[in-house]
């Protein structure tokens, strides 16, 4: 099976796609949004098809994506997070935590499940970083808008065989 092919019965207007951010650097994360929306634009999507939730951080994530996959009223759900080692090992650990469960809520409920949580290297909270992150998130937006348009299209092309 040719997956690369277009799908005519593929129909943007009846997508509806959640997007989740974690409220911890929301001046950054947001810009995620930004992005996301824009791109969405040019291929056509309406803002009213994007719903936003926002959650107290990037753990709380995954559990909010399965609660809104398996509601059924969405196409696919974009995740947006910035996961910061502040010192300790923990940032490690829940960022693991946040891609492994996102993964798993796709696999289990069949509804794409994009992410854009990040963890730097290295993130300070000065000018020179914030403004780069700012950057990049914008970017990162642009990007998971792309993933999650394709992942509804071939996934509508493998139900529609």
């Amino acid at each position: 099976m040719n997956q690369s092919s277009t799908n005519s019965t593929f129909d943007i207007t009846s997508k509806k796609i959640a997007f989740i951010h974690a409220s911890w650097h929301q001046d950054i994360v947001l810009k995620c949004l930004e992005g996301f929306s824009a791109k969405l634009a040019e291929f056509g999507y309406q803002a009213d098809q994007i719903d936003v939730i926002a959650v107290p951080g990037a753990y709380e994530i995954p559990l909010q994506a399965k609660l809104l996959a398996k509601t059924g009223h969405y196409d696919a759900i974009a995740a947006s997070g910035l996961v910061v080692d502040g010192g300790i090992y923990r940032h490690d650990f829940v960022a693991q935590a946040v891609c492994s469960g996102l993964m798993q809520v796709q696999l289990e409920t069949l509804v794409p499940v994009l992410t854009a949580v990040l963890t730097p290297h290295h993130f300070h909270e000065h000018e020179e970083h914030i403004q780069y992150f700012t950057r990049h998130f914008v970017k990162k937006g642009q990007e998971l808008a792309v993933a999650a348009h394709e992942a509804m299209r071939l996934k509508g092309n493998v139900t529609a065989h």
